[in-house]
């Protein structure tokens, strides 16, 4: 059922043949230095990475069934194996970035910002996350008070990727903009331009790993915005954002694929090659073992991601509903995501001293792993979903 194409496997080699030129011979450097490679982007752009999901219209590849999510999530897998940060660059550009504009904008909204984004020329950042309001998303504090033809926002936004970059043009935020009936807050979702008076990018976080990711704080101090940029109705913002939350657990899976292939991969050849007490290492049930269950959670996580990104395209053909997709994207990111993270715990087992060591790429996707149990909804949020889902009281 979830086998992938052909098309999908050719587009797999291209991108993978992307990762290894383009990403690989630098990104030891690029990780020590906490540098975003901008000029990466573009052609990452070039590629259609960033179009996969966008009508041709915009610029983007989409075909007239309107589905080929799975394509993004290959190319996530992809760029993940190889490094992280550059995974979720293209998995916040696009699910963060360019999937709230495409789905709740506007023609003129989209025509604004679609086109560069989709080229890789530009990104866009997503805020939804505040210093006082994570998993409790509803908490949201950022103001946008109505004055004539513009939204006055106050507040600030915190861990926001693609918010900082020099080709950031844009960032979605959500804001309260008044009070439902039921006495909740009114949150609405309202499009803030890169050097908009009043915004304020904070400097870039010192972060354990995705150190070639872009990620900062905002603030908003009287940032004025005109009322066109409201994205979509209204009271809808967080609606809006848990619905794009769902499609970014599926791709952080993804994310989380690349690195446990890449442990599991890293793992089996160094396991051929080290010697110790005259053998291989993999030689010793010890080490083979626990390669043996590598493997097995490789295999795993990859047949959820690809089921949760099938039925993501079989919604768009509506041959399924979003409560099928909600849920596999849930089972997906918790297991994918905790998988990733034992993956890289038995790949520095194996590497031994070295594996302490920066020179080895395991050491980086150690420090690397751990965001994945907390981007997109914890693992605490992911089995509150599911058991939701499965029909236990809330």
């Amino acid at each position: 059922m979830f086998e992938l194409s052909k098309d999908h496997e050719d587009f797999r080699a291209v991108v993978r043949d992307f990762a290894e030129t383009e990403v690989a011979p630098h990104i030891g450097a690029w990780d020590r230095d906490a540098h975003f490679p901008t000029d990466l982007v573009p052609k990452m752009g070039q590629l259609g990475l960033f179009g996969l999901v966008v009508p041709e219209e915009f610029g983007g590849s989409q075909g007239d069934d309107g589905a080929d999510f799975t394509a993004l999530i290959v190319a996530i897998e992809e760029l993940g194996r190889v490094d992280q940060s550059i995974g979720i660059t293209l998995s916040a550009g696009v699910g963060l970035g360019i999937n709230p504009i495409l789905t709740y904008g506007d023609d003129e909204q989209k025509e604004r910002f679609l086109p560069d984004l989709v080229a890789g020329t530009a990104l866009a950042g997503f805020g939804l996350t505040e210093p006082e309001a994570g998993s409790d998303a509803g908490a949201t504090r950022t103001r946008a008070v109505r004055d004539g033809d513009e939204w006055v926002l106050n507040g600030a936004k915190a861990f926001i990727t693609n918010s900082g970059t020099d080709i950031t043009s844009v960032v979605t935020v959500t804001a309260r903009t008044g009070t439902n009936p039921d006495g909740t807050p009114q949150i609405s979702a309202i499009m803030v331009p890169s050097g908009t008076p009043g915004l304020i990018v904070e400097p870039p976080y010192r972060k354990l790993g995705w150190h070639v990711s872009d990620t900062h704080g905002l603030t908003f101090q009287d940032c004025r915005v005109p009322v066109t940029n409201l994205l979509g109705a209204e009271g809808e913002g967080f609606r809006q954002f848990l619905k794009t939350l769902d499609d970014g657990r599926i791709a952080i899976s993804a994310l989380a694929v690349g690195c446990a292939q890449a442990c599991l991969e890293l793992s089996t050849d160094y396991a051929r090659t080290r010697q110790a007490f005259g053998r291989p290492i993999g030689a010793n049930q010890g080490v083979s073992f626990q390669i043996a269950d590598l493997a097995v959670m490789v295999d795993a996580a990859r047949m959820l991601t690809y089921k949760a990104a099938w039925l993501k395209d079989e919604l768009h053909l509506g041959r399924r509903s979003m409560q099928d997709v909600k849920q596999a994207a849930s089972i997906a990111k918790l297991y994918s995501t905790e998988a990733a993270v034992t993956a890289t715990r038995i790949a520095t087992q194996v590497f031994g001293g070295n594996g302490f060591m920066e020179e080895y790429p395991v050491a980086r996707f150690f420090r690397d792993a751990k965001i994945l149990e907390i981007g997109e909804g914890t693992s605490e949020v992911q089995r509150m979903l599911i058991a939701r889902g499965l029909g236990l009281p809330a």
